[in-house]
C-alpha cells in the first residue's frame, strides 16, 4: 500500500510538471504568435501607407503622412520601422508635399520626414538626395512661425549627417538660419544655433557659413543663457569662428551692447569648452588689432578670468589665456613677466612653504587667492569710477 501510494504521488507530480510545461509552451507560443501578428500587421500598414502616398489624392497623402508620424512616435528607439518605410518608397512622395499650397500638407510632410530622419543616418541622406533642401529653404522664407520652426528642426536633423553638410551649405541655408537667430521662436533659435554648429564642422566651407550679421543675435542669446550650458558652448564656438575669420565680425562685436563683456563673463562662468571658445574669441580680437581692442577688453575686467584660465582651463584655454595676458600688458616685451613665469615663481614659493609633494596644490590655492584678490580690486575700481561719475553728474 505504501509503495502504491508513493507511485501515485510520483505520477501526480509528473502530471503536474507536464501541465506546467504545457502551459509555458502555450504562453510562449501565444506570445510568439502575437509578435508575428503585430509584425505582419505593421508590414501591411507600411505597404498601405506607401500606396496611399504614391497613388492617393492629396487628402490621402496628408492622412498617410500623419499616420507615418504617429507610427514612428510610438515605435521603440531601435525599431526598424524607419528603414522599412524608406524601403517602401515613402520619402520621394513626401518631399513634393513640402511645396504644396495646402498648409496641412506642408505641416504633415515636414513632421513625417523629420520623424523618418531622426536616429537614421541613411534616411537623412535619402531625404536630401530626394531634393528636400530647396523646399525647406522656401519654408524658411515664409512668415508662418510654426512651419519655419519645423523646417529649422528638419535642417538641424539633416545637417547631423556629414554627407549632407556641403549640400545644405551651398544651397544657401546658413543666412536663413542666421535670420532665425533674430526672428524665430525660442525653440527655432536653439535649433538654428545647433544646425549652424553642425554645419561649421564642414571645414571646406566653415569660413563662409557665418558673417557679421550673426554676431549680434549670438551675443544676445549668449547673454540670456546659462554660460556653462551645451547651448553656450555652441554659441561661443560660432562667435569664435566669426571673429577669427571676419574683420566685419570683429567690428560688429564692439557695436553690440555688452558684446565683449559677455565673452568676459563666459570666461568667468562658462564650462571648460565655453571658456576655451570665449578666450579664443578675445584673443582673435587682440591679435587682429591690439591697440584697438586691448583697452576694451581690460575695461570689462578680463584679467581675473584669464588668470584663472591659466590654472584651471583646458590645454588650449591655458595657452590662449597666457598669450592674451601678454598682449594685454602695457608694454609686452620678452623680459616682462609672463603668466608662465608667474606660475613658476608661485610654485617655488609653494615648495619652500609645504615641500615638493604638496607644492602643486599649494601653488594652485595661491594663484586662486591672487585671482580672487584681483577680482575684488577690479570691483572696487569699478565702484569707485561709478561713484565719481555719479558725483560729476549731480
Amino acid at each position: 500500500m505504501v509503495v502504491e501510494e508513493n507511485q501515485n504521488q510520483m505520477m501526480d507530480s509528473i502530471a503536474g510538471d507536464s501541465a506546467i510545461t504545457a502551459n509555458v509552451s502555450e504562453d510562449e507560443l501565444e506570445e510568439e504568435t502575437t509578435t508575428n501578428t503585430w509584425k505582419n500587421t505593421k508590414e501591411l500598414l507600411i505597404l498601405h501607407l506607401s500606396k496611399k502616398l504614391l497613388h492617393g489624392d492629396l487628402d490621402f497623402r496628408i492622412e498617410a503622412a500623419k499616420e507615418i508620424r504617429k507610427l514612428l512616435r510610438k515605435s521603440p528607439v531601435k525599431s526598424s520601422a524607419r528603414s522599412k518605410l524608406a524601403d517602401a518608397g515613402v520619402i520621394p512622395p513626401l518631399v513634393p508635399m513640402l511645396i504644396s499650397s495646402n498648409v496641412d500638407a506642408r505641416h504633415a510632410s515636414l513632421l513625417a520626414l523629420l520623424n523618418l530622419a531622426v536616429r537614421n543616418e541613411r534616411n537623412k541622406i535619402e531625404i536630401v538626395k530626394a531634393g528636400a533642401v530647396p523646399p525647406l529653404i522656401q519654408i524658411l522664407k515664409l512668415h508662418n512661425a510654426s512651419l519655419r520652426e519645423l523646417a529649422t528642426a528638419a535642417i538641424l536633423t539633416l545637417s547631423a549627417a556629414p554627407a549632407n553638410k556641403a549640400t545644405i551649405i551651398t544651397s544657401g541655408v546658413p543666412p536663413l538660419l542666421v535670420q532665425m537667430l533674430s526672428s524665430g521662436t525660442v525653440q527655432g533659435k536653439v535649433d538654428a544655433v545647433t544646425a549652424l554648429h553642425n554645419l561649421s564642422a564642414c571645414k571646406e566651407y566653415s569660413a563662409s557659413i557665418l558673417d557679421a550679421k550673426a554676431v549680434s543675435p549670438l551675443i544676445h542669446l549668449l547673454k540670456e543663457c546659462k554660460k556653462h550650458s551645451k547651448f553656450a558652448e555652441k554659441a561661443t564656438g560660432l562667435v569664435e569662428m566669426i571673429l577669427s575669420h571676419s574683420e566685419d565680425g570683429r567690428n560688429a562685436i564692439t557695436s553690440c551692447e555688452d558684446g565683449i563683456l559677455t565673452l568676459v563673463e563666459t570666461v568667468e562662468d562658462g564650462s571648460p569648452l565655453s571658456i576655451e571658445h570665449a578666450v579664443g574669441a578675445l584673443l582673435s580680437l587682440c591679435c587682429s588689432d591690439r591697440d584697438k581692442y586691448r583697452k576694451l577688453i581690460l575695461k570689462e575686467g578680463a584679467i581675473p578670468g584669464l588668470l584663472s584660465s591659466t590654472v584651471d582651463g583646458t590645454s588650449k584655454s591655458r595657452d590662449r589665456a597666457r598669450v592674451l595676458l601678454d598682449l594685454l600688458r602695457e608694454t609686452p616685451r620678452e623680459k616682462e613677466m609672463a603668466p608662465l613665469i608667474l606660475e613658476k615663481i608661485v610654485y617655488g614659493i609653494a615648495v619652500q612653504v609645504d615641500g615638493a609633494e604638496k607644492a602643486a596644490e599649494t601653488a594652485k590655492k595661491l594663484l586662486q587667492d591672487m585671482v580672487h584678490r584681483s577680482m575684488e580690486l577690479s570691483m572696487k575700481s569699478i565702484q569707485h569710477k561709478a561713484d565719481i561719475s555719479s558725483k560729476s553728474n549731480s
